[in-house]
């Protein structure tokens, strides 16, 4: 079990309002938690050290339902080992959000008729860092809400003076590795955003196209190909084949007229070219295609760029100044007036790449960018999941990180965009390069540069685990809370962020991996499994659900879906049933309050106790054991359930009830299952407080006196365990809900009251049947009792008097009424499946639910039969 609480000022109240309010409880309960620093960990303490680093949320984000879910599952693992005597530190802060934000402040400038080119450089930046201290970080505050149980003290931001010091002390650490360089290379460029974007922040969706072949050359000397993106023609500079394509053999190496163009190109072999796609020749643009460009470089081609960072074409003059989709139609029509069109455009799904920040199209583009070399990073990253010094939670996410780990493309972390860690490098007037780290002065002088690009957001927020604690200082922070225990996030940034982190990590920390378990999620989803989105109009405000049911309803609904690496469904009617569950919790502790449930002194012996009392002990630790299994695999829909079951059916609706005559009757027994009582509420209380805190921390302190389930303890299981307890008690069950089944049948109202004989000697039911008849509002026999229905169960007799209560009559010609219309169902079915011919022709899935129907009518007729066996004759 646990002890009593570690603080009990003053003696524990039994006074409860009637109803419980999560919004006049939440957060004047939360701010008092905060001001008395329970959050807060320390560095110098003696205790182990549990740590979990947000993943920082964009400070121009506020809180949706993900981060609703993955903050309740991080809080309540934080809690938990708090709870168990760890020095727990959950470390809040916020990304900077490169495009997200400069988007933010430009639409901003654009309602004021200003561009950033405007202000200039320096001024743009200073009105960005108003602006965040204006508006960002509005989560935060949303975070309180929730109940997040972070150390605010420690709250950081991406480019605080701390972190902006890791980024250049790794940044000229990996330039002098050789690691980071520089190369002309395509890129993902956004014409809306105005800077390279990763591969990872491209996001693909198959959109409605245009497929137009072209035939390029004349005669023999001809080849067709097809395009979606004619425009791009213009930057040919070659046609590829296959090798070993005998159709275009004759042409390799030769030079054709590319049209409306005064050049020839070259006809290439490449491997890379599937001669049964299409025409099985490619047109090759080696500035705007990465396929393109690798061959480029096999083939020593030259790379033509066509078009402007806005997307606008630079070449050929009767194209030049349109926008690239209005070029595709201009240069469709010029061809065709040659004739160089051999079919008509046709409709073609394919799949494009679009910003994930503004969903523009995105432009592949040639470009001279900052690059990760990250071969032997990616190496380390996957060495150590392999090693097993880092586990992967669900195991079965192993393969998803390999297969991006061992596959990665080196990274471009240039962003052409001021809001950011700008690229400490500077460029001198004679082609000097000189990387300045945090501790260098810069270069000065005439024709001195720096760089004007800002580093990719993933890049500081990959150093996060270790620039928190005070990195590249060797802080005490570090030293205590370094590495981290578990990475809890969703499996969608696998590639953003974790892989970042783990080669980062490594590098940086001396092979240290950053956390030991990477614990993998899956995504919130409506009720009916649809993603959520804010253009559908399933998305959900997780704050309008927060202010209607209480936040702590809204957290328990996400930690009972939570299935490891699975997707995680939500509907109100959910969070509904969560709010239901609290309420259950606050009344039956009300109830429990009102009839002597109390903390105060020992457990009474267990041969003080009844069966009842033992029992529910037992069951107790079980579930102790259960929970703490549950969490240690991450198992948060499978603890949440077991809580609710334990609390709402063992304790509330069966140990509650059972004891009601124990109460009632007042007396020693009373004392000993008040205390029993205690008990119970005492360690559910505690098992349910890191996923339900407020209404928890509300009740505990009430029954206990104790200052703040926050900093109590976490409950042990003592290793009690009575199975004859629980076989008695099962009994009990077993006869309860027997003869409130057949009440239902029958139609009896449940207050309804009924004369009955219960025949328990002999039998371990035998002590219980003040507490039988009371639940199953059974009366004393009477001088005229008459049994007109007796059920056998769990080896007894209750024998039931329904003459006052029930119409025989008309109860058995209702029944009749049903038996019949089964046999006649049963018939049916039987005659069917009977029918060869029938079976010969009818579709399996119709087969299939006659079959379902025979079952079903047989389920009935039995069921049917035996309410009739049991009324009295008429």
């Amino acid at each position: 079990m646990t002890e009593n609480a570690q603080q009990q000022p003053t003696a524990p109240s039994t006074e409860l309002p009637t109803q419980y309010a999560p919004a006049e409880v939440e957060g004047t309960l939360y701010e008092r938690w905060v001001e008395r620093g329970y959050f807060a960990a320390d560095a110098k303490s003696d205790k182990p050290p549990y740590t979990i680093v947000i993943p920082p949320p964009n400070v121009t984000g506020s809180l949706h339902l993900g981060h609703a879910f993955q903050h309740t599952l991080m809080d309540a693992l934080t809690r938990r080992k708090r709870m168990q005597g760890y020095e727990a530190l959950w470390l809040p802060g916020m990304d900077h959000a490169g495009i997200a934000t400069q988007n933010k402040v430009e639409q901003q400038l654009a309602e004021e008729g200003k561009s950033r080119h405007d202000l200039g450089r320096e001024e743009f930046v200073e009105r960005v860092w108003q602006w965040k201290e204006e508006y960002g970080g509005r989560i935060l505050g949303q975070m309180r809400r929730l109940g997040d149980g972070v150390d605010w003290s420690r709250e950081r931001f991406t480019m605080d003076e701390g972190l902006s010091k890791a980024v250049l002390t790794i940044f000229k650490r990996l330039y002098e590795d050789e690691l980071i360089y520089r190369a002309e290379r395509i890129i993902n460029w956004c014409p809306r955003c105005l800077t390279a974007i990763s591969d990872i922040e491209v996001e693909y969706q198959e959109d409605a196209g245009e497929l137009v072949s072209i035939r390029y050359g004349e005669g023999e000397d001809s080849v067709v190909v097809a395009t979606t993106r004619a425009e791009t023609m213009l930057g040919d500079t070659a046609v590829a084949v296959h090798p070993d394509d005998e159709r275009y053999r004759h042409l390799i190496g030769k030079q054709i007229k590319l049209p409306l163009t005064d050049r020839t190109i070259p006809v290439v072999a490449d491997t890379h070219v599937d001669p049964e796609f299409g025409t099985g020749a490619v047109k090759v643009t080696p500035a705007h295609d990465p396929n393109d460009f690798e061959i480029g470089r096999r083939h020593d081609l030259p790379s033509l760029t066509i078009m402007d960072e806005h997307g606008v074409i630079t070449v050929h003059g009767p194209f030049i100044g349109l926008d690239r989709y209005e070029a595709r139609s201009a240069v469709v029509g010029a061809l065709k007036e040659q004739g160089r069109i051999v079919a008509e455009k046709r409709p073609y799904m394919h799949s494009v790449g679009h910003c994930s920040r503004c969903k523009t199209t995105v432009e592949p583009r040639l470009s001279m960018q900052w690059w990760v070399k990250v071969g032997p990073l990616a190496k380390a990253a996957g060495d150590a999941v392999r090693d097993g010094r880092v586990k992967i939670h669900p195991e079965d996410m192993s393969k998803r990180y390999f297969d991006w780990v061992d596959n990665m493309h080196d990274w471009c972390i240039s962003r052409q965009l001021w809001w950011g860690h700008r690229i400490p490098i500077w460029y001198g007037p004679d082609g000097e390069v000189v990387c300045v780290g945090p501790d260098d002065e810069p270069p000065t002088g005439e024709g001195w540069t720096q760089d004007s690009d800002v580093l990719d957001t993933w890049f500081s927020s990959g150093l996060w685990p270790f620039s928190t604690l005070g990195w590249p200082e060797q802080t005490e922070d570090l030293r205590k809370f370094y590495p981290t225990d578990v990475l809890l996030t969703g499996h969608d940034i696998i590639f953003f962020w974790v892989a970042r982190m783990m080669m980062f990590g490594l590098y940086a920390m001396d092979g240290q991996a950053p956390f030991h378990t990477i614990a993998l999620t899956g995504l919130v989803r409506d009720e009916f499994g649809k993603k959520m989105s804010k253009s559908n109009p399933n998305a959900v405000d997780p704050l309008v659900w927060m202010d209607a049911y209480g936040s702590d309803a809204v957290r328990f609904t996400l930690a009972n879906g939570a299935n490891p690496g699975a997707d995680v469904p939500i509907g109100e009617d959910w969070v509904k049933a969560s709010r239901n569950f609290t309420n259950k919790l606050w009344n039956a502790t009300r109830f429990a309050l009102m009839n002597g449930a109390t903390v105060e002194g020992p457990l009474p012996d267990a041969s003080e106790m009844s069966a009842t009392d033992r029992w529910i002990l037992s069951r107790l630790n079980t579930t102790v054991a259960q929970v703490d299994a549950y969490y240690d695999d991450y198992q948060f829909a499978k603890l949440a359930d077991a809580l609710y079951h334990f609390a709402w059916d063992e304790v509330f609706d069966w140990y509650v009830e059972l004891s009601k005559t124990t109460f009632f009757a007042g007396g020693e027994q009373a004392r000993v299952s008040g205390r029993v009582l205690g008990e119970v509420l005492d360690v559910t209380l505690r098992l349910l407080h890191p996923v339900i805190p407020f209404v928890t921390d509300a009740l505990w302190t009430t029954l206990t006196g104790g200052e703040s389930l926050v900093i109590g303890e976490w409950p042990q299981d003592s290793g009690f365990r009575d199975k004859d307890a629980e076989l008695e008690i099962e009994l009990v069950q077993r006869v309860v809900t027997e003869v409130r089944r057949f009440r239902k049948d029958q139609g009896l109202k449940d207050g309804q009251k009924v004369p009955a004989r219960l025949e328990l000697t002999g039998t371990a039911l035998a002590p219980h049947e003040a507490a039988i008849r009371q639940l199953l509002r059974l009366q004393p026999e009477g001088e005229t009792f008459a049994a007109t229905a007796t059920l056998p169960v769990a080896g007894a007799t209750v024998a039931l008097d329904l003459s006052g209560t029930i119409d025989v009559v008309a109860e058995r010609k209702r029944l009749a009424k049903d038996l019949a219309a089964a046999e006649k169902e049963k018939a049916q079915a039987t005659g069917k499946l009977g029918n060869e011919a029938f079976l010969a022709k009818a579709p399996d899935n119709v087969v299939d639910k006659i079959r379902g129907r025979l079952a079903k009518a047989d389920e009935d007729i039995a069921r049917i039969q035996e309410q009739l066996d049991r009324l009295p004759e008429a």
